[in-house]
């Protein structure tokens, strides 16, 4: 006998239940897209500042100044290989819609390039192949964050990007503390051999050939692998994907015309020097804060750890807090007040010595200076985190909403192409005055300049 088959009848979603799937998609992708961030500070965090430059510098070379020098030129040309590429590879993306593609790519060159660090035995023969994996993974890293970054018109609307942005810095910051406190208590030996628990580095790394310190490039790249998972679960392409790639002929003549186009367009001109000038000040106040401390208040390691770690915590906070500042007023009075307070936070360096805080006498001894410089670190991570948060937010606002990608390419070059500025002024300074607070005023006229550039800059986007 046969029987009749029927076809279950059509089920319709209730009232708002496909605008209900249609917000979680989007918050789970808004979610997967601020793990980004989570996944990746860690190679700033621990490689680039805390853990494995400092091994490098006294560990793998004997000689501290030459390894200052090495680890100089190698990030260096890493810079300017990211410079002169970054907005063309923006431009092919943008062209193909690729995002993620170019997301994968360069994550494995995150994960391999860091991870390789393990070879970086104390007193190398040769230390030219330890710091090319080093700029391979930090190559992966920049242009991971550029494109990833391109993705955040799509997220939401308009008025909620700033917070978006925000939240997302301030969960970068998290993630870099925490890969941090984890290294510091279970891994990075000091010279006893032992933790900052005072025990053996775990699972049976040998403290006396460092392996718990060279454990960091490992430790990075698998702390990468398992938090981008939700990112690559959750973050779908928001447009239609070319199936052939752009021409790279094709891609530097649209590049040509973005820039030809650049003086018809003096907001976003104007945004990306002051932007430019701004950041090389901030890096400058990050790059000198531990050197600047070690050699004016004598503040050991241990010390110049716990300024970084307080520093990160606002960071993370003030990102947060300044996200929802962004999302009621704007990016650009952020951006202001945090140039603004980073401006009266320089000049307040050059006043704190062991003797003296704001040029005011204090016993010899007094532990009101280094207190004084803790505070004035935790001001500089707060107003340092809501002001990179902003600036991406700012320029989201300014360029094509076509060529986001390319618009974060030219952002990064104007950073990367007068990177060495700060380094370079702090250092003649430094040397003419014979004075480090002197040295650091360079920072100072830095921020002015940037923040006389953002008058230019109109607060609602180039076309308002």
């Amino acid at each position: 006998m046969l029987h009749r088959v029927t076809k279950p009848p059509k089920v319709r979603p209730a009232p708002g239940e496909g605008r209900t799937m249609i917000d979680t998609a989007l918050r789970r992708r808004v979610r997967g897209w601020m793990m980004f961030d989570f996944a990746s500070q860690p190679y700033n965090t621990l490689l680039l500042t805390f853990i494995f430059g400092p091994y490098f510098a006294s560990a793998v070379m004997d000689d501290p100044v030459e390894a200052q020098s090495a680890f100089g030129f190698a990030v260096g040309a890493a810079g300017f290989v990211m410079a002169i590429s970054a907005p063309v590879l923006g431009a092919m993306a943008d062209a193909s819609g690729r995002h993620l593609t170019w997301i994968k790519t360069f994550s494995v060159l995150y994960v391999l390039g860091s991870a390789a660090l393990w070879f970086a035995v104390p007193g190398a023969e040769t230390v030219w192949p330890i710091l090319l994996v080093f700029c391979i993974g930090l190559i992966g890293m920049e242009f991971a964050t550029i494109f990833t970054n391109a993705m955040l018109p799509t997220l939401g609307p308009r008025e909620e990007i700033g917070r978006i942005s925000g939240s997302g810095w301030a969960l970068g910051y998290v993630g870099g503390v925490l890969s941090l406190v984890v290294m510091l208590l279970f891994f990075a030996e000091n010279e006893a051999g032992v933790t900052f628990l005072g025990i053996a580095p775990i699972l049976g790394l040998d403290p006396d050939m460092r392996e718990g310190t060279r454990f960091v490039g490992p430790f990075t790249a698998l702390w990468y692998v398992v938090f981008m998972v939700p990112f690559f679960l959750w973050v779908k392409p928001a447009r239609a994907v070319s199936d052939t790639m752009t021409s790279v002929g094709e891609t530097l003549r649209r590049l040509a015309e973005t820039v030809r186009s650049l003086p018809g367009r003096p907001s976003f001109m104007a945004y990306l020097g002051g932007s430019m000038l701004y950041r090389d000040a901030l890096n400058g106040l990050y790059t000198f804060g531990g050197i600047y401390t070690a050699g004016v208040l004598g503040w050991s390691p241990v010390d110049i750890g716990v300024f970084g770690i307080i520093a990160a915590i606002t960071g993370a906070i003030f990102a947060w807090i300044g996200g929802r500042v962004d999302r009621a007023r704007g990016p650009k009075p952020v951006i202001v007040f945090c140039v603004v307070a980073l401006t009266l936070i320089s000049l307040t360096v050059v006043t704190v010595t062991p003797t003296t805080v704001l040029f005011v006498p204090v016993p010899e001894g007094s532990a009101l200076p280094s207190l004084t410089f803790y505070v004035l670190g935790a001001a500089i991570g707060a107003a340092g985190g809501s002001l990179q948060a902003s600036s991406r937010t700012m320029l989201v606002r300014l360029v094509d909403p076509d060529h986001v990608t390319e618009g974060f390419g030219l952002y990064a070059l104007a950073g990367k192409a007068t990177a060495f500025l700060a380094p370079l002024l702090i250092g003649i300074v430094t040397l003419m005055s014979g004075s480090q607070q002197i040295g650091v005023l360079p920072v100072v006229g830095l921020f002015i300049l940037g923040l006389i550039l953002l008058f230019w800059v109109k607060a609602e986007g180039e076309s308002a």
